[in-house]
């Protein structure tokens, strides 16, 4: 069976968790998740939950495991703490936790990020993967940078992602 296919027979809704990594947004302040949980309930999906945490590994680590193990959803949706500061430890916190990693979507934003900024996307460390049946991605926190990973990457193949998930 082809990808067409396969897209076909996909669910058409997912659940979504959505987690920002910030020390300084609030959940009021947060455009980014805002931006992420307005656009996937907008096109069908429910949204399990959205919160701001800090940018501290041991709170990320703790969180993840708590929204991927109470709430279950299928999809986790993090942004922020992707950069090279060192504040920035999502990356280092959460891909340890990972059964399989997506490593195309790393490269993948990459290339998309270099059309968009310049070079300045060689700082970005956007990566995805498995948790339990939930597939995780980590993308960087700015506005621009989330639309961009979730219109060009990830909203059109949610539903094929947990298709596969099912083994289906």
């Amino acid at each position: 069976m082809g990808t067409a296919e396969h897209k076909k027979s996909a669910p058409k809704k997912v659940s979504i968790a959505i987690l920002t990594l910030s020390t300084t947004r609030t959940i009021e302040e947060d455009a980014s998740g805002r931006w992420i949980k307005e656009m996937a309930a907008g096109i069908g999906h429910e949204i399990v939950c959205h919160r701001v945490i800090p940018d501290d590994a041991a709170t990320i680590t703790m969180t993840v495991r708590e929204i991927t193990e109470n709430l279950e959803p299928q999809i986790l949706l993090m942004n922020g703490g992707t950069g090279i500061t060192p504040q920035d430890v999502t990356i280092e916190a959460v891909s340890p936790m990972f059964t399989k990693t997506l490593s195309a979507f790393s490269p993948l934003f990459a290339q998309l990020s270099m059309q968009e900024i310049g070079s300045a996307a060689i700082m970005s460390r956007a990566a995805a993967g498995l948790i339990g049946a939930t597939v995780v991605f980590c993308m960087p926190g700015s506005l621009n940078a989330c639309k961009l990973a979730c219109t060009r990457l990830i909203f059109p193949e949610l539903g094929h992602l947990v298709k596969h998930l099912k083994g289906a």
